[in-house]
């Protein structure tokens, strides 16, 4: 079924008059689709943003400040600054209003997706995600027009996500709480319900992954988080989940409201994931942003071989494991942006 897509009539019209909103300009889908497919940026900007201080002194037994590496705690404030300084850098800007106004606008409503596999030790954040609020609140939204999600409610909430639902504050639960569209959406291997919460709660996603290794896709970061999005996951894990990472991030609702990736590398996985073994994770202490989920993810992966090469372990191509899905998603069929180094910009501030 390569290149086939099937909706019903009332998604499409929803998912163009989306596309609309977010690109300023009165266009159907197709025309967005076929944008997004030709005009691809010549290159592609990642910023990370480091800070050694992000979980705060801890003084020793002489009164001398340490670092807390061991605490999964953030301070929130140095998360506040760590996320103005990723941001600034990926936009090339100092006005922080601007930057988030670029993004939403109000009226919208914005879906927060992150990812709660890992529990409490590998998971998005919760202060990250509160700070992300808080700027899309800066920026007009309302907070009922907020929703943080993942597939689960149990899962968020197993990470610390308090559910939420009703009422003037930020939403936040599963899509167990609302179910998956009935009808199929596809795109080349890919057959998929798409969750309600993107379909009739979001005009605007923002993805929060978490930065780690993956047994069977190699790295799980950007693009692999969108699995959380449909109803049959587990069936797109063979061959190293290649294609169907791409195709699942072709799914028209999802290319047309994804906005920005802002990948949690506060704590991240080096091997033995994507499940939450301490034993194999470090504290990078960083932000990693882009609008472009391709070249996120092939930084990322960079950024796990060099831990893994760190800890005497083979690359994940040794392993037989590499992610080739990230090259698929930059092919010609899908064009979701760009795993060439040569043509990815990165970025990097040490905060401290």
């Amino acid at each position: 079924m390569r290149n086939e897509r099937t909706t019903s009539r009332r998604e499409f019209l929803t998912t163009s008059l989306v596309g609309a909103v977010g690109f300023n300009a009165v266009q159907n889908l197709s025309s967005l689709e076929s944008a997004r497919s030709i005009e691809q940026p010549a290159k592609s900007r990642v910023s990370i943003a480091y800070d050694s201080l992000l979980r705060g002194p801890l003084p020793d037994a002489h009164g001398t400040a340490a670092i807390r590496h061991d605490s999964k705690t953030l301070d929130s404030d140095r998360v506040s600054n760590l996320l103005d300084q990723a941001m600034q850098g990926l936009f090339d800007s100092a006005d922080r209003g601007r930057i988030w106004e670029k993004l939403v606008r109000p009226g919208q409503l914005i879906g927060v997706k992150v990812n709660t596999l890992g529990g409490r030790g590998l998971s998005s954040n919760v202060q990250l995600v509160e700070e992300i609020c808080a700027r899309l609140q800066e920026a007009g939204i309302r907070p009922q027009d907020i929703v943080i999600w993942d597939r689960d409610s149990t899962e968020l909430e197993r990470a610390g996500f308090r559910i939420r639902t009703g009422g003037s504050q930020v939403q936040c639960f599963g899509t167990d709480r609302v179910g998956f569209e009935a009808d199929l959406v596809t795109f080349g291997s890919v057959g998929s319900q798409l969750s309600r919460i993107l379909t009739q709660r979001c005009d605007v996603l923002i993805n929060v992954p978490v930065l780690k290794d993956h047994d069977g896709a190699g790295v799980s970061i950007a693009l692999k988080n969108m699995y959380g999005a449909i109803h049959n996951p587990n069936k797109y894990h063979p061959n190293g989940c290649d294609p169907y990472v791409a195709d699942v991030n072709m799914l028209q609702e999802l290319r047309a409201k994804l906005r920005l990736h802002i990948c949690d590398a506060t704590t991240a996985c080096f091997d033995g994931g994507p499940a939450f073994k301490p034993e194999f994770t470090w504290r990078p202490n960083a932000l990693i942003v882009s609008e472009d989920p391709v070249a996120l993810d092939q930084i990322g992966w960079q950024m796990i071989e060099r831990k893994r090469a760190e800890q005497g372990l083979k690359t994940l191509a040794a392993e037989d494991r590499a992610p080739r899905y990230i090259e698929t998603a930059a092919d010609a069929e899908h064009r979701l942006g760009n795993n060439d180094q040569r043509r990815i910009v990165v970025s990097e501030k040490h905060v401290a």
